[in-house]
């Protein structure tokens, strides 16, 4: 079985677990007086499978209640992961009991790798507690580099970027489902590429609301040319940056760690690639309007480390979207506002022009520029 496929065992729902469950979301005063499915008699008490919902019956505070335990299915219409799913169970938590009519919620949960039922109180914001790796921003490599010219643990570096990036694409998953949903979500979710474009200024002097319309349709043709590359989908960073980077120095050895995996697990290669390689090429106009240097030098190493490790040619056939994604993000000015506008400009020609080359032309990327 292929990595990523992996299926867990289904959920069962035990009247032990449940009542343990009532008793931390409702007081410990309250007991399990009957469960069972929908349509059928609730005097039942016994285990339940991951299906229909279950009819619960309890008391709590000196009074019999009624529920209605529900977990939602996973399915591909963006439900394929757990956290999808419990995005909308909060929602509807959160939101249900403001509407006329509506049933209302009486309590949040999830369930844990053991089965046991964990409930959710009073939830207003999420957070995540991770660890404090050792080690400074990649981005300060490169204004170094602006600044006092290339070494040669630069170009390791950058080929060590390559390397990881092909172990961690080599895990692959057969769903064109949630490939076909990652391309989507590139084209319309609001952290892509129409959230962007909506995120500029409006009209905007440096590109006309109508090239802005010309380049979303341009992507929708894009979205259907990957229509037949879902064999691709493949284990993923999805925000490969010089500022999600950490570079580790100890003596002579230099290591790194990433920060912020996002968009989900599974995608399309060409986005780690085209994310970090454009990096190289923004670094790189700040010194003119072409790339050329140290940092045509970087973005070689990294795409010829690259496909030397993969003899993946296949993604210079879909990468164009991805690029378009990214430069949105590296020339927005509300995010890079300090970019001086010759840099802006040369970005925003280049994501107009490579959408045009049915395959990029990775070693000659200058004939974007123009």
């Amino acid at each position: 079985m292929r990595k990523g496929t992996e299926k867990k065992p289904a959920i069962t729902i035990r009247p032990e677990a449940l009542e343990r469950f009532l008793a931390q979301a409702f007081g410990p005063d309250a007991r399990l007086a009957g469960a069972c499915e929908m349509g059928v008699d609730d005097q039942g008490m016994k285990e339940f499978g991951y299906g229909k919902p279950v009819c619960l019956k309890f008391e709590a505070g000196g009074e019999l209640r009624r529920g209605v335990l529900s977990i939602m299915r996973g399915d591909k219409y963006g439900h394929q992961f757990y956290w999808d799913r419990a995005a909308i169970l909060m929602f509807q938590h959160a939101t249900s009991g403001e509407m006329e009519k509506h049933v209302r919620p009486m309590a949040l949960g999830y369930f844990d790798e053991d089965d046991n039922l964990v409930p959710v109180s009073r939830p207003r914001e999420f957070f995540i507690v991770t660890e404090k790796a050792p080690g400074y921003d990649y981005y300060l490599d490169l204004a170094r580099i602006q600044k006092t010219g290339l070494e040669a643990k630069d170009l390791a570096m950058a080929r060590e970027f390559a390397r990881w990036l092909a172990r961690v694409h080599s895990a692959k998953k057969d769903d064109a489902d949630l490939y076909l949903r990652r391309i989507r979500n590139l084209i319309g979710a609001s952290e892509c590429i129409f959230g962007l474009v909506d995120a500029y200024p409006y009209p905007y002097e440096l590109f006309a609301p109508e090239r802005f319309c010309a380049l979303e349709k341009r992507v929708i043709d894009w979205r259907w040319k990957l229509r037949a590359f879902t064999h691709r989908l493949s284990d993923v960073h999805g925000d490969f940056h010089p500022w999600n980077v950490l570079i580790q120095e100890e003596g002579e050895t230099r290591d790194f760690a990433v920060l912020d995996r996002s968009r989900g697990q599974w995608g399309e290669p060409a986005d780690d690639v085209a994310t970090m390689s454009l990096n190289f090429v923004l670094f790189g106009l700040y010194g003119g309007a072409r790339l050329g240097g140290d940092f045509e030098r970087l973005y070689r190493t990294f795409w010829e480390t690259y496909l030397e490790r993969t003899n993946d040619a296949e993604m210079l056939a879909v990468i164009a979207p991805f690029y378009v994604f990214r430069g949105l993000v590296v020339a927005s000015p509300q995010w890079y506002p300090g970019h001086p506008e010759a840099v802006r400009q040369g970005l925003l020609r280049f994501l107009e022009n490579v959408l045009e080359d049915d395959r990029f032309d990775w070693a000659n990327f200058n004939r974007y520029m123009d």
